[in-house]
């Protein structure tokens, strides 16, 4: 019988922090914890971890994570990725943001939604378990202006699907883009990443300016950055000095549509990704520390796990073109990915 287990993992400035394991009749367990509306495990029927993560709330705050700031799991905003040098106007007004990636704002600043802490609610039917993570965050909260109620429900189904949905509201115009940051290997962290074989259904890629920020321009993919028909990592990173850091745009955004797809040939274990989202980063993790580990000895770092982090454009404030990077009062936020796993018996 599908169930969801609450248990206590510390605090945080005074408050609480909960985990909420979801877990379905196939064995698929899935933890989220309230510190970051963060996912810490995916966890298979044969115990084998999906995710980069750590099974106790100091492990989110040890020194080798705090430094290399990997974000694992976790839910970013107000705005994923970067925006240049931490600026933007609206309606006349400029906004500027801290700069913490170099001359640049990154993941919703030094205080960003994956280090607040979030109030939770579960739920469940016959056929999936949720739990429900809201947040309120202040105008002018890391200088982004309006007052913004963000919710984001995570739910676990019988076919072994993880389904993220996100909403939000805000009493002004404000940029807001929210994504999930899990770090997957498909492999139970057995072997590393180059042998897994990738897709992603885009033609096109934004073009990035020295410092890594998309500023207008757009290209067609071409050789190893062309995955619409799928490609072994090992052969792309031959050629790929730090692996991929590329957002690939997608096709019928406000739809729910098939984004990437990754496969493992040796366990046979599959994951794809569906997206109502413009387009998503995928990030090999090359710049992951290999001084990172969970608890029971899962290695992380260089090429030990892969992301697939659907979203608005990187740096979309600044970008007339990017559809859907600033939220109004007339157009609340809505957001929905899904992560869905096969043959993981």
């Amino acid at each position: 019988m599908m169930n969801i287990k609450k248990s206590y993992l510390g605090e945080v400035a005074g408050q609480h922090i909960d985990s909420y394991a979801l877990t379905n009749d196939q064995g698929l367990c899935v933890k989220v914890m309230t510190y970051g509306a963060t996912i810490t495990s995916i966890k298979l029927p044969d115990g084998s971890e999906m995710v980069c993560g750590f099974d106790t709330l100091e492990g989110y705050f040890q020194k080798a994570y705090l430094e290399n700031a990997p974000y694992f799991g976790c839910t970013v905003g107000r705005y994923a990725s970067r925006i240049k040098d931490g600026q933007f106007e609206l309606d006349g007004n400029r906004y500027t943001l801290a700069v913490n990636d170099g001359s640049n704002h990154l993941h919703g600043g030094l205080q960003g939604f994956d280090k607040r802490v979030w109030q939770a609610e579960a739920s469940q039917t016959d056929h999936e378990v949720s739990v429900s993570m809201r947040l309120f965050s202040p105008h002018m909260e890391e200088g982004y202006p309006g007052n913004v109620s963000v919710q984001v429900t995570f739910t676990l189904t019988q076919d072994n699907a993880i389904r993220i949905r996100y909403a939000a509201t805000t009493d002004q115009a404000t940029p807001l883009s929210l994504t999930n940051h899990s770090y997957f290997n498909l492999s139970g962290f057995q072997r590393d990443i180059s042998g897994f074989e990738v897709s992603i259904h885009s033609d096109t890629l934004l073009v990035p300016d020295d410092t890594n920020v998309p500023v207008g321009d757009k290209r067609p993919v071409s050789g190893v950055e062309d995955l619409r028909s799928g490609r072994v990592l090992k052969d792309a990173f031959e050629e790929l000095e730090t692996g991929f850091e590329h957002f690939y745009v997608l096709p019928d955004e406000g739809t729910l549509k098939d984004v990437a797809k990754v496969s493992d040939p040796d366990s046979g274990r599959v994951l794809t990704v569906l997206s109502t989202e413009p387009g998503v980063l995928f990030y090999t993790g090359y710049f992951t520390s290999d001084k990172l580990k969970r608890e029971s000895g899962a290695q992380y770092g260089k090429y030990r796990a892969f992301c697939l982090e659907t979203s608005r454009y990187p740096n979309g404030p600044n970008l007339p073109e990017a559809s859907g990077a600033i939220t109004t009062p007339e157009s609340p936020y809505a957001s929905e990915t899904v992560f869905q796993f096969s043959n993981i018996q």
